[in-house]
C-alpha cells in the first residue's frame, strides 16, 4: 500500500475547503480506505465538523517544533477507517514560532515523514488554513498533490492564479519539488444562475482535464452538517451534496496514482572510483511519498 498525500488548499476563505477536506475523508473511510484527517487550520473546523473538542496540545503545533511525535496526536474521528490529527486555537502562534525554525517550510514534512513511510493509510489528507501563510506553506511542501476547491463566482478565479504561483514557487525552491495538482474541484455551484457555468466553463478552459467533472452543489444541508458534528455523507445520506461528493471521491480514485522508483544507477567499471557531487550541492529531500 502506498500513501497518497493531498493537501487542500485555497487562500481564499468561504470556498468549501474544510467541508470537501471533511466530506472526502469521509466518503473514502465509507469505501474502506483507511484516511488521516490532518486539521492544520487554527479556526479548527475540521476537528468541530467531525464532532470532536479542541484539545489543549492536540495539534501539529508541538511536533513542528520538534517536541512530540505527531504520530502521538493521532485520534478516532468515531467513523471506522478514519482518524484525524485534530488543531486547536494555540496553532495560531505556530505561524511566528515556526518561522524561526530552520527548514522551516519543511517543518510538517518532516514530522509526517514517519506516518506517510509506515504506509499505515492510504490517503493521506491536509487541511490547510484560508490563508498562504507558514502553515499552508508547510501544509503544500509535505504532500505529494494539492487539491483547490474553487467556488462558483469570478473573485475566485484571481485567487486561482494566486495559488498555482504559489505551488511552483514551493515545487522550484525544493522544498518539495514533486508537488503537483491534484485537480480543482468546482464548489457551491448554483444551476439556477448562468454565473456558476460561466466560471466552471472557463476555468476548465484553463485548466481542462485538471478539473474534476464533479461539481459541488449549493444546498443547506452542506450548511447544517457541521453544526451536528458530522460529515454530509452521515447527515443526510441520500442528499445531493453528499451524492456529488461520493461521484469525487470515485473521480479520485480513478486518477492515475505513479510510484516513484528510484533510479537504478549503471555500475561502475571495476576499479574505477565514484563521482563526487559538485561542491556545495546538496540532494533534495525526498517528496513524501517517494
Amino acid at each position: 500500500m502506498s500513501t497518497r498525500s493531498i493537501a487542500l488548499a485555497n487562500q481564499k476563505g468561504g470556498v468549501g475547503k474544510t467541508t470537501t477536506a471533511v466530506s472526502l475523508a469521509a466518503c473514502l473511510a465509507e469505501l474502506g480506505k483507511r484516511t488521516l484527517l490532518v486539521d492544520l487550520d487554527p479556526q479548527a473546523n475540521a476537528t468541530s465538523a467531525l464532532g470532536l473538542e479542541k484539545l489543549s496540545g492536540g495539534s501539529v503545533y508541538r511536533s513542528l517544533l520538534g517536541g512530540a511525535e505527531l504520530a502521538d496526536s493521532i485520534r478516532p474521528s468515531g467513523y471506522e477507517n478514519l482518524e484525524i490529527i485534530p488543531s486547536e486555537v494555540d496553532l495560531a502562534v505556530a505561524e511566528v514560532d515556526v518561522a524561526r525554525t530552520e527548514n522551516y517550510l519543511q517543518r510538517l514534512r518532516q514530522a509526517l515523514m514517519p506516518i506517510h513511510d509506515a504506509n499505515r493509510y492510504e490517503f493521506l489528507l491536509v487541511d490547510c488554513p484560508p490563508s498562504l501563510g507558514i502553515l499552508t506553506m508547510n501544509g503544500l511542501a509535505a504532500v505529494d498533490r494539492v487539491l483547490v476547491p474553487l467556488q462558483c463566482e469570478y473573485f475566485a478565479l484571481e485567487g486561482l492564479a494566486v495559488i498555482m504561483r504559489v505551488v511552483q514557487q514551493i515545487r522550484e525552491s525544493g522544498a518539495s519539488p514533486g508537488l503537483e495538482l491534484e485537480g480543482i474541484v468546482m464548489t457551491m455551484f448554483d444551476g439556477r444562475t448562468n454565473l456558476s457555468q460561466q466560471v466552471v466553463n472557463e476555468v476548465r478552459g484553463h485548466f481542462g482535464e485538471k478539473v474534476f467533472k464533479t461539481v459541488i452543489p449549493r444546498t443547506v444541508r452542506l450548511g447544517e452538517a457541521p453544526s451536528f458534528g458530522k460529515p454530509i455523507t452521515v447527515y443526510d445520506t441520500h442528499s445531493q451534496a453528499a451524492t456529488a461528493y461520493r461521484a469525487l471521491t470515485a473521480e479520485l480514485l480513478a486518477q492515475p496514482w505513479p510510484v516513484p522508483v528510484a533510479p537504478v544507477a549503471p555500475a561502475a567499471p571495476a576499479g574505477s572510483a565514484p563521482e563526487n557531487a559538485p561542491a556545495g550541492v546538496e540532494s533534495p529531500a525526498p517528496a513524501a511519498g517517494s
